[in-house]
């Protein structure tokens, strides 16, 4: 067997693996070490959290499970999404929070009200709070960024919010939280100035005026509480084709109105909605490039708003709702296109939140597992950090009613310095066929072995449950010399690369 795998290496590695286009001319993808994009900023591997039904209750924080730790939270959960690294976990929403009190969700559990939740037509019973979303984001090790109400909110609300967290002692808010046992402040960073309210779906809809003015005042009265705190804008959330795309309007005079008093501007997009409708792999695999769409026009205006403002503050994208879709291959590799998309953009892109935390863990009552959306991530997580290279990739393309010539190989490479190694990751797009490509580096050498991890499973509906693993992760080690290596990347796959190079 041994013998048989690396004879089967051997192949792969000359271009002859099964599935090679034989006639057709190999793809090339080039990379130079000192085409620098910027550094990919590990907050793009952050998470998303909203207590909407099943996402929260019963999922992560489950008392009655045999699993929960004293804080009702799920052991198996946490041990599963560590190995994810989530550096930081947005919440807790969302529409959600549009109608929050954050003050419900304090004190003793058996005080706590429950609350008709409207935008997601649901009681609310508030076990989950401040407190224990501080509490997972220390079992996880990762940073709490909370979003305020600036629907039904008030400025009050806002402000008292940030003194229970941040605010050491002393005053009436900052000794509640100590009243609840927690001596030391929490020293949130992060703070979401809303969110999408620009949307007819939010309660406390507004117009971008009127959002500015909460917006600008709430900043400068949470920041004269904790003045070290980061801000997030809320950017335009709703795509819809009757608004003449509003949403670029929208981010327009929100950054004119609020640069140099913000550090980030959020976007959301579920790419899907482009689709109206179409589901076929090849459509959702056009996704990526809405992506990058969404990103390049924000990154734009953003430049704009510098240069006319003068400001010297620095505005970054933080893209904090998107969504892989369901537990399939498809959804991994909609992930890692989206991933794809941030690397890309990492001068711009410095935080990301996928919608939802949960979503990346299959849940079951005796033990969670790891499902399709888990694998495409963790390879991005664990291994894709480093400085994002500007990667030439010339293959074969596609068209659809929505975006032409369509490459089919999504590729993005990241250099990490200390382990002077080069992480390439490339999604073939194509449903049947395997694309070859010359990978050339264009300064330095590769040398020795390369490991090869390929995400794949037998059809683009492959899922995982907790028995069946339909989708999988196969890890071989591949030898080559000098500057390139020639490689088959299977149809609808995910293959990531990991190169030393002298």
């Amino acid at each position: 067997m041994k013998t048989r795998n690396i004879l089967l290496g051997c192949l792969v590695v000359a271009g002859w693996a099964a599935g090679d286009l034989g006639a057709q001319q190999p793809a090339v993808i080039k990379i130079d070490l000192d085409r620098k994009i910027g550094e990919v900023d590990p907050k793009i591997y952050g998470a998303f959290l909203e207590p909407i039904r099943s996402v929260v209750y019963g999922t992560i924080y489950d008392p009655q499970s045999p699993l929960a730790d004293e804080n009702g939270l799920r052991k198996d959960f946490i041990q599963l999404v560590k190995e994810l690294k989530i550096p930081v976990v947005r919440w807790p929403g969302g529409n959600y929070v549009s109608g929050y009190n954050w003050e419900d969700g304090i004190g003793p559990k058996g005080q706590r009200p429950a609350r008709l939740d409207l935008a997601w037509h649901q009681i609310e019973t508030n076990q989950m709070g401040t407190d224990e979303y501080v509490k997972l984001c220390q079992l996880l090790g990762a940073e709490n960024f909370i979003c305020i109400n600036a629907g039904l909110g008030t400025l009050d609300q806002a402000r008292h919010w940030v003194e229970y967290c941040n605010y050491p002692k002393g005053t009436y808010y900052s000794d509640l939280r100590r009243k609840s046992g927690h001596e030391e402040p929490f020293a949130v960073k992060y703070w979401a100035l809303g969110n999408e309210i620009d949307g007819p779906w939010q309660t406390g809809q507004k117009n971008a005026e009127d959002y500015c003015k909460f917006a600008l005042e709430a900043a400068k009265i949470m920041q004269l509480v904790d003045r070290n705190i980061k801000f997030i804008a809320c950017g335009a959330s709703n795509y819809r084709p009757d608004t003449n795309n509003a949403w670029i309007d929208w981010n327009d005079y929100v950054l004119q109105h609020m640069v140099g008093k913000i550090d980030y501007l959020s976007v959301h997009r579920y790419v899907r909605e482009a689709l109206a409708g179409d589901t076929s792999f090849s459509g959702m695999m056009s996704l990526g490039l809405d992506v990058d769409q969404k990103i390049d026009v924000v990154q734009a205006l953003i430049e704009k708003a510098m240069v006319k403002s003068g400001s010297k503050r620095p505005v970054y994208i933080s893209f904090d709702e998107w969504s892989g879709g369901g537990n399939t291959l498809t959804g991994a590799l909609m992930v890692a296109q989206h991933l794809n998309s941030f690397i890309r953009h990492a001068d711009i892109v410095k935080m990301a939140n996928i919608t939802m935390l949960s979503s990346l863990v299959g849940s079951a009552p005796d033990g969670d597992y790891r499902n399709a959306l888990f694998l495409g991530f963790s390879l991005y997580s664990n291994n894709s950090l480093g400085t994002a290279l500007d990667v030439y990739c010339n293959c074969e393309k596609y068209s659809n009613r929505i975006f032409n010539d369509i490459p089919y190989l999504d590729v993005t490479a990241v250099w990490n310095d200390p382990a002077k190694t080069l992480v390439v990751n490339v999604v073939n797009r194509h449903e049947t066929n395997a694309l070859t490509a010359n990978v050339i580096l264009q300064s330095g050498d590769f040398t020795g072995t390369a490991t090869v991890k390929e995400i794949n499973g037998g059809a683009v509906t492959a899922t995982n449950t907790k028995t069946q693993q339909g989708v999988t992760i196969a890890t071989r080690e591949i030898q080559f010399q000098g500057s390139r290596i020639g490689y088959s990347f299977p149809a609808h796959s995910l293959t990531q690369m990991l190169v030393p190079v002298k």
